[in-house]
């Protein structure tokens, strides 16, 4: 897979339902690729994978959840319950995004990460998007998408400044850099 068909900006989806059901397709196969990888070819997959994990829930966090509250039946609740699954991801992501890809235990702590994601997806999928779907105008999920994308592509994709090597961003910064950067910028698009 490679970076340009991982780069969820450039998605043709319009729908933000659609974009994201897309994008946990792309997830699910950035698995399989870190899996899969040797050794050498491995943390390359895996940033990749972070990078994607990471700008994908903060622009559900930020666009999507907020409309989720206020449009569907027991909004609050549906959210809640995807935001806690979140978090238990976001550690996992943390702990295998500081030991590295080189880590012994790497290959069963991507597993716990996997599985954490793609319940969490199916989850979103069935209970939070279907009835987003139901409960929203095409007008609104297009806006919702367009906002989505933007922080996307926002994302950064190189070492951040201000860290003292480039392994050491990578290792330890990334997610948090980029959540931040992607809150942000969705933050400044959004009015908010």
């Amino acid at each position: 897979m490679t970076a340009q068909r991982t780069a969820p900006e450039k998605m043709a989806e319009k729908d933000v339902i659609d974009l994201l059901q897309a994008q946990h397709g792309m997830i699910r196969d950035l698995f399989d690729e870190v899996e899969q990888a040797p050794a050498d070819r491995r943390g390359e997959a895996f940033t990749r994978l972070v990078r994607l994990l990471a700008v994908h829930e903060t622009a559900e966090e930020e666009i999507v959840h907020p409309y989720a509250r206020m449009k569907i039946d027991g909004g609050n609740g549906v959210v809640d319950d995807r935001l806690a699954e979140e978090h238990d991801a976001k550690e996992l992501l943390m702990e295998l995004d500081e030991a590295g890809p080189g880590a012994g235990d790497f290959a069963e702590k991507l597993a716990m990460l996997r599985a954490a994601v793609e319940t969490h997806a199916r989850s979103e999928e069935r209970y939070e998007f279907a009835k987003l779907r139901a409960h929203t105008t095409e007008t609104e999920r297009r806006v919702m998408a367009t906002g989505v994308k933007a922080a996307e592509a926002m994302a950064p994709t190189h070492p951040h400044p201000g860290t003292e090597s480039a392994t050491k961003n990578i290792l330890v910064g990334t997610p948090v850099a980029m959540m931040d950067r992607a809150r942000d910028v969705i933050r400044r698009a959004m009015g908010k």
